[in-house]
């Protein structure tokens, strides 16, 4: 049975290997956008420091796909952070908003963690979330996919939708479910003589307003804004300007690193940012609609692609 996935960013090329190491003949179609959001992503892999109030299906959800991280990124040879997450507060309304997370910590605690923090943080929670290259990750499926027989641009009998905010263009039962939404990142490379980048995670409310701090190798990814503005792919200066203004409050070292990197992505909302993984109609197959979740929700999806799969694709 010839399987096609129409999409080749991580839940696409997650879902082709998955299938294709199951023994499907599998192929990928991809038209690529440098506004993919496995591209600009950020790559934590935190359900519990992601999740929103009323998310607790996407967040049962992703407490499975944090199991299922460490096998599968062994299995593509790809590498993960494991530090873990901090996540922080600069006012006392910022700490009851991360009370969801786990035990509260002093702000001296805190700092045990991460002494680079700035003064302004006054305490927050540690969890042992993950995170990952974004971009070597998807050269490791890439790989993987390569090396597993996957090909490209073959007309299968099953296709599977994993197109991401692009989804609603290949279904018309997908054109009222599945919506760009837009967010703007930031990368930081480090400079001789500034402070090293963190070795965790960092993701800090800032008077109530979010950002993450992701450690590279070489610096930092920072993120990252969030609009209803479609397929609108301008980085504006406002959402720079306030990345980096919170970005240097809880890390004020950051102001010696170079900005090498500023851009644009595109999630793929749900109505109730729950993913879409289901039959559509038979031989159609919807694994698309993950919202911020793409990255940690791919081995899970996979898994659940490949069930209906081998229910063949019709129910």
């Amino acid at each position: 049975m010839e399987v096609t996935v129409l999409g080749g960013g991580v839940i696409g090329l997650s879902v082709a290997l998955v299938a294709a190491r199951a023994g499907y003949s599998v192929s990928v179609s991809d038209h690529g956008s440098p506004h993919a959001g496995s591209r600009v992503a950020g790559g934590m892999l935190a359900p519990l420091t992601e999740a929103w109030p009323g998310e607790e299906a996407v967040v049962a959800q992703g407490v499975e796909a944090l199991a299922m991280w460490p096998e599968f990124a062994a299995s593509i040879g790809v590498e993960l952070f494991t530090a873990g997450t901090l996540a922080v507060g600069t006012s006392p309304g910022d700490l009851t908003d991360l009370r969801h997370a786990g035990q509260l910590l002093t702000s001296r605690e805190i700092r045990a963690f991460e002494p680079s923090l700035g003064p302004a943080v006054r305490g927050g929670v540690h969890t042992n979330d993950l995170a990952v290259d974004n971009r070597a990750l998807l050269s490791a499926l890439r790989k993987a996919c390569g090396e597993a027989g996957v090909r490209s641009d073959v007309d299968g009998k099953i296709k599977v939708i994993a197109a991401g905010a692009w989804s609603a263009g290949l279904h018309p039962a997908l054109r009222d479910v599945v919506r760009p939404v837009k967010g703007e990142i930031l990368r930081l490379t480090h400079r001789p003589g500034a402070l090293p980048p963190p070795r965790h995670t960092i993701r800090a409310l800032v008077q109530g307003r979010a950002v993450y701090l992701v450690p590279r190798t070489d610096g930092v990814v920072v993120g990252a804004t969030q609009y209803e503005a479609g397929f609108d792919t301008d980085v504006t200066v406002a959402g720079v300007r306030d990345l980096l203004r919170d970005a240097e409050v809880v890390l004020p070292g950051l102001a010696e690193y170079a900005l090498t990197e500023t851009a644009v992505g595109f999630r793929a909302g749900s109505p109730d940012n729950v993913p879409v993984v289901r039959v559509l109609e038979p031989g159609v197959i919807a694994a698309t609609g993950h919202h911020r979740n793409g990255l940690l929700l791919a081995p899970h999806t996979a898994r659940e692609v490949l069930r209906l799969l081998r229910e063949g694709g019709t129910s």
